[in-house]
């Protein structure tokens, strides 16, 4: 009852009943990313008359976030590239850290040195700040 309420009156958690439909009428699933993320477009890759060119859009696996897309799909979504990355056989590159969704809000947030919210003392002054008087 309670995926069936959230369905109704959010669009945040996964996807409402309007993009269902119009992913079962519409929809080809075309892979499925690590996050457990399901991608789409057009059946047959038809181009949309309005755009020019084939929809693509994502159904996430939980919250709504677009920080939580790969950059491999990343690249697919935004038409960079033409094969998504089930096809291409992406594979990140060595020096490329694994994705992180942002963190903003979270205590897992970035917190530079001095800032209010790192852990820790702030460091001392340096002394080669000077205010500005008028």
């Amino acid at each position: 009852m309670k995926d069936f309420l959230l369905r109704v009156f959010t669009w945040w958690n996964k996807q409402t009943f309007g993009t269902q439909l119009w992913t079962w009428r519409y929809g080809e699933r075309v892979g499925q990313d690590e996050f457990g993320n399901t991608y789409y477009r057009t059946k047959g890759g038809a181009k949309d008359p309005a755009l020019g060119f084939e929809r693509r859009w994502v159904v996430y696996a939980g919250y709504a976030e677009a920080s939580e897309i790969p950059p491999g799909w990343h690249g697919w979504m935004h038409h960079t590239t033409d094969v998504p990355p089930t096809q291409d056989g992406y594979v990140a590159r060595e020096w490329q850290r694994p994705h992180r969704p942002n963190m903003t809000g979270t205590p897992e947030a970035y917190r530079p040195a001095g800032s209010t919210l790192a852990e820790g003392r702030r460091p001392p002054a340096t002394g080669d700040y000077s205010p500005w008087t008028p």
